[in-house]
């Protein structure tokens, strides 16, 4: 009778915990089934993954890709090779989603600043943009409920940049080996203080040149402090930025740009000091075989030399200053009137120090570089 008893009740404890199993099972089903929904949800309806793996704390998604909608520049607004979330489980239990790293590898990134200036990453994830393209009102909103990422880092990938405010169509920079982190993004007020660093390669037509921009920024109110640097970039790569007789364009024959800038934006007011640099800047030879102006380059080329250090470098200092909101400031012809500002200062001093010892030679001079000033 014992051994009778005794094997219901290991029959029935078995059978517990087979249930409690299945039920955990089932529950973990469930989690799966959740997460991966919440995925769907969140790379709307232009975005898919070829595979989506989940494990306890963990979403890894292969060859991301999210497709641009009409009238973007570009046919993929990112696309990379493998995303790996690590998430907060018991952040599962609410809606609130909260993210403690974020790994991209192999990736691109389209961005574009609109012809008002402003920047456009990722827009088709919005729920305007969303509902636009056929996602359903419920979707779309929990798709851009509350959020929190800790930390974001993207590595070895390549960021295509589209400018419309500098022309039409839109100016295209591409940026290689790019390396970026990003700390603290909370969706969707974006309220909070975001830290950023990024660093990518730049290559011209002759150089390869470096990118690095780091700093903080509250997204929604735009306020921020920025360090950026520019090495050794080919001039030509940054022709709609500069004034035109310090582009590629205009009178420069080869030159490469190094740049400091230090930006600060506060209530939509910016306040920037920088230096500019032009290494080994030359002016084009004139072409058209005109012997008289063959001769009027001649002080041009005369007062560059002048103004050139002997480590062959120009350098320009500039400070922009203005409301960001106000449509009379432009930040690009800003910034090329006060390069091409420093620029004249500098040759205004190194005429005159030169008409000192070369007397009526350098009246001459002095006529011929009005063709390196804007009009």
């Amino acid at each position: 009778m014992s051994g009778s008893k005794s094997g219901r009740t290991i029959f029935r404890v078995g059978g517990t915990i087979a249930m409690i199993v299945l039920a955990g099972m089932g529950g973990w089903l469930f989690v799966v089934h959740e997460l991966k929904q919440r995925v769907l949800e969140m790379l709307g309806p232009l975005g898919t993954a070829e595979r989506i793996d989940v494990s306890f704390n963990r979403i890894t998604l292969t060859r991301v890709h999210l497709r641009a909608s009409q009238n973007w520049p570009a046919a993929d607004v990112f696309r990379a090779e493998r995303v790996v979330f690590d998430l907060d489980m018991r952040a599962l239990l609410s809606d609130r989603v909260h993210v403690l790293n974020v790994r991209a590898e192999g990736y691109y990134l389209s961005a574009v600043r609109s012809a008002d200036g402003h920047m456009r990453l990722l827009a088709n994830l919005s729920q305007s943009a969303r509902e636009a393209n056929g996602q359903s009102v419920a979707a779309a909103t929990r798709a851009s409920g509350d959020k929190l990422i800790d930390h974001v880092a993207l590595g070895h990938g390549t960021i295509e940049f589209f400018d419309q405010t500098v022309q039409k169509p839109a100016y295209r920079i591409l940026i290689t080996d790019v390396r970026a982190t990003i700390d603290h993004l909370h969706f969707p007020d974006l309220t909070d203080t975001s830290t950023f660093d990024l660093t990518g390669l730049i290559k011209g037509p002759s150089h390869t040149g470096g990118v690095s921009v780091a700093g903080w920024i509250k997204i929604a109110s735009s306020d921020s402090q920025t360090h950026a640097t520019l090495r050794n970039v080919d001039i030509s790569e940054l022709d709609p930025y500069l004034p035109k007789e310090a582009s590629s364009k205009g009178k420069a024959r080869s030159s490469t740009i190094d740049l400091t800038l230090d930006a600060a934006v506060r209530n939509y007011h910016i306040h920037a000091p920088g230096t500019l640099t032009l290494n080994h800047f030359q002016l084009a030879e004139n072409s058209n075989g005109n012997p008289v102006d063959k001769l009027l380059s001649i002080p041009g080329k005369a007062a560059v030399a002048a103004l050139t250090d002997h480590q062959g470098q120009i350098r320009l200092k500039f400070e922009l200053d203005g409301n960001v909101r106000d449509p009379k400031f432009s930040l690009n012809e800003s910034l090329s009137e006060h390069l091409a500002a420093g620029f004249a200062n500098a040759l205004g001093a190194s005429a005159a120090g030169v008409a000192k010892g070369a007397g009526e030679t350098m009246e001459g001079i002095g006529n011929a570089l009005l063709n390196l000033l804007p009009r």
